[in-house]
């Protein structure tokens, strides 16, 4: 038997899936501006980041 689609449902679940992805994006650039303002204070130049890689679909 095929279920009716719950489209609220379906709305939460892409939702949380944004807000997941924008609160990962935020950490991603707290922690790398931490990392400049450490490599500031102490006089070096900061690390450059591994480039991240993603998927071409």
């Amino acid at each position: 038997m095929v279920f009716k689609p719950n489209y609220n449902q379906q709305r939460a679940e892409r939702d949380r899936a944004k807000q997941a992805k924008k609160e990962a994006k935020i950490r991603e650039r707290e922690d790398a501006a931490a990392t400049r303002r450490r490599a500031e204070q102490d006089g070096t130049q900061p690390a450059e980041p591994a480039p991240v890689e993603t998927r071409d679909a």
